[in-house]
């Protein structure tokens, strides 16, 4: 299945605007920008994600929508997997995400 997940930006890379630090239900990983060249993306935005580039920016409200959809096709685990899976260097340590946890994203 091809998934799409909402991650929240942390943060630009201030050398390169098109690599972002996006965290997704505690699991931080760089993604690219590139194809939302248009869009003004900012810390505390959120987007849609797939295989490490952001393809969409999304409202808060759309991301919880979108992680409890893919929670009741059973595909939160997989969605997991595949943000551990980009092969991008994880800089940072897993962060606690209590946003999601308020909101039954994460068990």
């Amino acid at each position: 299945m091809c998934l799409a997940i909402p991650g929240k930006i942390i943060e630009i890379d201030a050398h390169n605007a098109q690599q972002a630090m996006v965290d997704v239900v505690g699991v931080r990983r760089k993604v690219d920008l590139g194809l939302l060249a248009e869009e003004s993306i900012r810390p505390g935005d959120w987007v849609l994600i797939h295989v490490g580039f952001a393809m969409s920016k999304i409202s808060e409200a759309e991301a919880a929508d979108q992680m409890r959809t893919l929670m009741i096709l059973g595909e939160s685990a997989a969605a997991l997997e595949e943000v551990e899976g980009y092969g991008l260097e994880n800089e940072y340590p897993p962060s606690e995400y209590p946003a999601s946890k308020s909101r039954g994203l994460v068990s």
